[in-house]
């Protein structure tokens, strides 16, 4: 706990607000002491922080780009299907580009794609929207998971801790990688008969079940440790003496305690499963085309670099940019919420 001349040393949560005005009744001339709550601090010392504040506003464009895609491509007036480069002979025989730079004009801004023609602005706008969305539903799901059970482990304890315990341990001893990898193909056959077409929802739903099923120990195990400390504190045998349920002591004794350490976590778990479900579509076993991806652009650079090395330059920035934006965000929000925490 951050004792009082603490939180006023590193926020300047005190200030000074006179009681009444000078001849009214109760004022005796004292000033009162206002202080700010934990939540007012940990803003307060985000907005000090200027890496943390320009991350957050990079990540913003993102998630803004994703959401506003339709109407970008719209206002672009281009759409990442039409074969802009067949269709307005935009490529040569060997279907690379005829312009220099990808084919970079004012009608498409970032060129156009090799092969195929398409237009690689709406390419990545879509295609930051599809691998955010997924990602977003994996760390969702996974923090909610991984919350619970390492809520429900840490605070029963006893034998249920052993046994949920060596159920996370069983987990994480899978090598992720090569279990995506391995998996995602079964799964999408468990989904389709032979001979039919898959539907759209298939290889989302199982980028996002094979993400999950491996992506939520980490979190777990890491809100089991902070319960077991917490559950010996005096507040919580408090509210135990008092008769409080366990519902009650979880809810509002654990939880608000816990907060923090999931913002956290959640922040720094996105962007592993942005490049997770880029790298499973660049491997052929996510997301395939005509669907835009991030990972399907770096797929289709790195069979064109020796002809367009262009085409790999904007996908590879931005997936740059945001990954390291949001690590750099999860870094400042932790240091905001704890600042005893020392990167």
């Amino acid at each position: 706990m951050t004792s009082p001349s603490q939180a006023a040393a590193d926020a300047g949560d005190l200030t000074l607000e006179p009681e009444g005005e000078p001849g009214t009744p109760g004022n005796k001339g004292t000033p009162e002491l206002a202080g700010r709550t934990p939540r007012q601090l940990a803003w307060l010392r985000f907005k000090r922080d200027r890496v943390g504040v320009i991350c957050a506003f990079v990540v913003g464009f993102f998630i803004l780009i994703a959401a506003a895609a339709p109407l970008i491509v719209k206002l672009y007036g281009k759409n990442a299907y039409d074969l802009y480069g067949q269709d307005d002979g935009l490529l040569n025989s060997s279907g690379i580009p005829i312009k220099p730079n990808g084919g970079i004009s004012s009608d498409h801004w970032f060129g156009v794609e090799p092969a195929l023609g398409r237009d690689v602005l709406a390419l990545l706008v879509y295609g930051i929207r599809t691998s955010l969305l997924i990602a977003l539903a994996v760390t969702v799901i996974s923090v909610t998971v991984g919350v619970l059970f390492g809520l429900t482990q840490g605070y029963l304890s006893g034998k249920t801790d052993y046994f949920m315990g060596r159920l996370s341990d069983f987990m994480l001893a899978f090598p992720q990688q090569l279990f995506f990898i391995a998996f995602s193909p079964v799964a999408i056959s468990l989904l389709v008969n032979p001979g039919e077409q898959e539907s759209w929802w298939v290889r989302p739903f199982v980028l996002i079940s094979v993400q999950f099923i491996l992506g939520w120990m980490s979190i777990g195990r890491l809100v089991r440790a902070q319960v077991l400390s917490l559950r010996e504190r005096e507040f919580v045998e408090a509210a135990r003496i008092s008769g409080a349920s366990s519902w009650r002591i979880i809810s509002k004794e654990l939880l608000p305690n816990l907060w923090s350490t999931i913002l956290v976590q959640a922040t720094l778990l996105l962007p592993v499963f942005v490049t997770a479900e880029a790298g499973l579509s660049f491997l052929g076993v996510g997301i395939l085309d005509p669907t835009p991806d991030w990972g399907l652009m770096f797929q289709t650079g790195a069979n064109n670099y020796q002809s367009d090395i262009t085409f790999m330059f904007f996908p590879g920035i931005a997936m740059v940019i945001f990954v390291v934006a949001f690590n750099l965000l999860g870094d400042s929000v932790r240091d905001a919420l704890d600042p005893k925490t020392l990167r």
